[in-house]
C-alpha cells in the first residue's frame, strides 16, 4: 500500500466508527524514546522516520507535529505521502491537542490506541477537551491494513553481575520499597524498560541502541513480579533472580493481574512512564499515587563501581574516535568517502574495542549544510560524498558492557569560512563555560544551560535544543530525571549524575556545528557560603582546535582546553600504535 492508500484505508475505519480525529503517537506501552519495529507506528503510516513526533488524522486533514529538530526531514519525508508538517513552536509540547480544541465539533470522538498513550497525555486530553464533551474511543487502526507487522522482538536478555553494576537486585529492590513505605504505596507498577533494566540488573536487544528487555514489574512489599518471556532468560539467570525474591511471570499477564490488585489498597505509578490502556484497568477503588518511579532518581546518581566502569568505556571510546578522525583527516579527498561510509567505519573501529555490544543511537554522520539538521539521519537517498573542504559533524555513540558514550564532534576539511571559523570558536567556548563551571547544591539544570549558552547569546546566537541530557550506566543515551534546557525543571544536579553538554549553531543550508562532552558531577569543596560541585569531564577525544579563533577565547578558556588535550593525551596514548601517537599529540598540542 501506499502511504496516500493507508491514510484513506485509516480514514475509511475512523468513519465506520464515527470517530472525527485519530492521533498515532511516537510511543510503544513502555513510553520508550526508541522503538521495536513492531511500534514504529508514523514510519509506517507516514514514511517519516524521525524518533519524535504526533500524528493527527481528520477527515479533511492529515498532519505530522514535529518540532525545529525534524523540519527539513519531515518535509522531506513527507512527500506525496498526504500528510503535512506542522512546527511546534516548542519541544515536548502536546501543541495539537489545542488545534484539535480549535477544528472538532461539540461531541466529536477522538480515537488512538490507549497503549501508546502515556497516563499524564491522556488525563490530558480528558482535561482540556471534556468541556466540549468530546468522546475518546480505543481504537487501533494499524493493525488491520499492517500487512507482515514486525512481530515482538524474542531476543535472548541476561543479568549483569554485581561487579559491573556495584549493587545487587536485592538492595535496589530494598531502596525502591523504602520510597514505597514513604509514599505509603502498597504496590509500584513499573512499565519503563530502563528502569525495570537497572533495577534488576537486566540487560537485552529488544530494543535498537538501547540494551533493554520487554517487560513489567509490580513490587510490594514482600513480592516483586517481572513480567517477561519467559524464553528470554536462561535457567541459571531465572534461579539467580528467585534468590533475589523475583517471581518471573509471562509477559502478557500484567494486564490480568492489575485488575485483581486488593480493594482499599494504593499504588505507586509513573504517570509519565505508563500507558493509559494499564492505568484504567486499576480498579476503582485502589488509590493511584501519581510520582516519579523511585528507580529513575536511584539510578540516575552512578555508584563508584559505575563510575569506574564508565571511565573504561570512555577510554576505548577515546581510542576508537582517535582512529576515526585520523583516518578521515588522512583519506579525504583520496577515497571516496560518504556519510554513510564514515559511520560505518567508525562503527568499525568502535566495534574492534573489547566489551562493545553496539551503537548508542543512530550516528548523525553530517556533511557541509546536512549538518544544520541536529537530528540528520543518513540515508541511501540522502548521504552525500565528503570532499576536503568545509565542515563534517559526526555525533555518535557507544554500548558497552560497562558503559555507555554519546560524543560530538566537528571535523574542519579545508576551505572554511571566516563564519565557519567565528562559529566553531563560539560553540567551543560555550562547550567549555559549561563544563568548567563551579555552582552550589542544589543547582538545577537550566542554570547551566544558560551559563553554557551565554557566548553565543553575546552573539544574538541560540540553538533550538537542550543543552545536555542525562546518560545511562550500560543503559539509555538519554536518561532522566535532571535535563540541562531553559525549562524550569526542579531537578538538582547530584553528585555521580553524568549528563551531556552539547551546545551548538545551525545555519540552514549552510553547515552546523556541535561540540559535546559528557561530564560527571563531582564535589569541589565545601565553605560557608555552600557545598559547591563541578564537572569532571568523561569524555576522552581531541577537540580540532585548527580553525579556533583564539582572540574570541578568554584565558579561563584556553587553559580547560590545553589541560583537557594534556589528559586525553595521557589517557589514550598507551593504546596507540607510532603513527596514532603522533597523530594525538598534534591534535592535542597546546594553543
Amino acid at each position: 500500500m501506499t502511504f496516500l492508500e493507508k491514510l484513506q484505508a485509516i480514514r475509511n475505519q475512523m468513519s465506520a466508527d464515527g470517530v472525527d480525529a485519530y492521533v498515532i503517537p511516537s510511543a510503544d506501552p513502555h513510553m520508550s524514546e526508541y522503538l521495536p519495529k513492531h511500534y514504529k507506528c508514523i514510519s509506517f503510516a507516514t514514511g517519516f522516520r524521525g524518533s519524535v513526533s504526533t500524528v493527527v488524522i481528520t477527515h479533511k486533514f492529515a498532519g505530522l507535529w514535529a518540532d525545529s529538530r525534524y523540519y527539513e526531514q519531515a518535509e522531506e519525508q513527507l512527500k506525496g505521502s498526504g500528510y503535512e508538517l506542522v512546527k511546534l513552536k516548542a519541544q515536548h509540547t502536546p501543541e495539537y491537542i489545542s488545534w484539535l480544541n480549535e477544528t472538532l465539533s461539540d461531541s466529536a470522538v477522538i480515537a488512538f490506541d490507549e497503549r501508546m498513550i502515556s497516563v499524564a497525555l491522556g488525563e490530558l486530553f480528558h482535561h482540556q477537551l471534556s468541556y466540549k464533551k468530546i468522546k475518546f474511543k480505543h481504537k487501533d487502526y494499524l493493525q488491520p491494513i499492517w500487512q507482515d507487522r514486525p512481530t515482538l522482538p524474542n531476543a535472548p536478555a541476561f543479568l549483569l553481575g554485581d561487579e559491573f553494576t556495584g549493587q545487587s537486585t536485592k538492595d535496589k529492590l530494598s531502596s525502591v520499597k523504602r520510597s514505597m513505605k514513604q509514599h505509603r504505596a502498597d504496590y509500584h507498577l513499573i512499565s519503563s524498560l530502563d528502569d525495570i533494566a537497572w533495577l534488576f540488573n537486566l540487560r537485552g536487544r529488544d530494543v535498537k541502541y538501547n540494551p533493554v528487555v520487554l517487560s513489567f514489574a509490580i513490587i510490594t512489599q514482600n513480592q516483586t513480579s517481572l513480567y517477561i518471556q519467559h524464553n528470554k532468560l536462561v535457567k541459571e539467570d531465572q534461579a539467580n533472580l528467585a534468590l533475589s525474591g523475583v517471581e518471573i511471570l509471562n509477559y502478557d499477564n500484567i494486564a490480568n493481574d492489575l485488575q485483581f490488585l486488593k480493594a482499599e489498597s494504593s499504588i505507586l505509578i509513573d504517570p509519565r512512564r505508563n500507558c493509559f490502556a494499564l492505568y484504567k484497568l486499576i480498579p476503582s477503588s485502589v488509590k493511584i499515587i501519581k510520582e516519579t518511579n523511585p528507580s529513575t532518581y536511584l539510578k540516575s546518581s552512578k555508584n563508584n563501581v559505575e563510575i569506574e566502569h564508565t571511565r573504561t568505556a570512555m577510554r576505548k571510546d577515546g581510542v576508537a574516535i582517535t582512529r576515526f578522525l585520523k583516518w578521515v583527516k588522512e583519506n579525504v579527498g583520496k577515497i571516496k568517502m560518504t556519510e554513510l561510509s564514515a559511520a560505518a567505519q567508525l562503527r568499525n573501529f568502535r566495534a574492534a574495542e573489547e566489551g562493545f555490544f553496539g551503537e548508542s543511537f543512530n550516528t548523525i554522520s553530517a556533511y557541509k549544510a546536512h549538518g544544520a539538521l541536529p537530528h540528520y539521519a543518513s540515508t541511501a537517498e540522502s548521504d552525500v560524498e565528503i570532499q576536503a573542504e568545509g565542515l563534517f559533524l559526526v555525533d555518535s555513540g557507544g554500548q558497552y558492557h560497562y558503559g555507555t558514550t554519546d560524543i560530538t564532534r566537528v571535523i574542519p576539511l579545508g576551505n572554511n569560512t571566516k563564519e565557519e571559523k567565528t562559529d566553531y570558536t563560539l560553540v567551543l567556548k560555550g562547550m567549555i563555560e559549561g563544563c568548567k563551571t563551579k555552582f552550589p547544591k542544589g543547582t538545577c539544570g537550566y542554570a547551566i544551560d544558560a551559563i553554557t549558552r551565554k557566548p553565543l547569546w553575546d552573539y544574538a546566537i541560540n540553538f533550538g535544543h537542550g543543552t545536555g541530557h542525562g546518560v545511562g550506566y550500560f543503559l539509555n543515551v538519554h536518561e532522566g530525571p535532571q535535563v540541562f534546557n531553559a525549562g524550569a525543571t526542579p531537578i538538582p544536579i547530584e553528585l555521580g549524575m553524568i549528563t551531556s553538554i552539547e551546545p551548538g549553531i545551525y545555519r540552514p543550508g549552510k553547515h552546523g556545528i556541535r561540540i559535546e562532552n559528557l561530564v560527571l558531577a563531582v564535589q569541589d569543596e565545601v565553605n560557608q557560603f555552600n557545598e559547591f560541585y563541578a564537572f569532571e569531564a568523561l569524555t576522552l577525544a581531541p577537540i580540532d582546535t585548527s580553525i579556533v579563533r583564539k582572540e574570541l577565547l578568554e584565558t579561563s578558556h584556553i587553559n580547560w582546553l590545553n589541560s583537557y588535550h594534556q589528559l586525553v593525551f595521557e589517557k589514550l596514548n598507551p593504546y596507540l600504535n607510532e603513527d596514532e601517537s603522533k597523530f594525538l599529540r598534534e591534535m592535542t598540542k597546546e594553543i
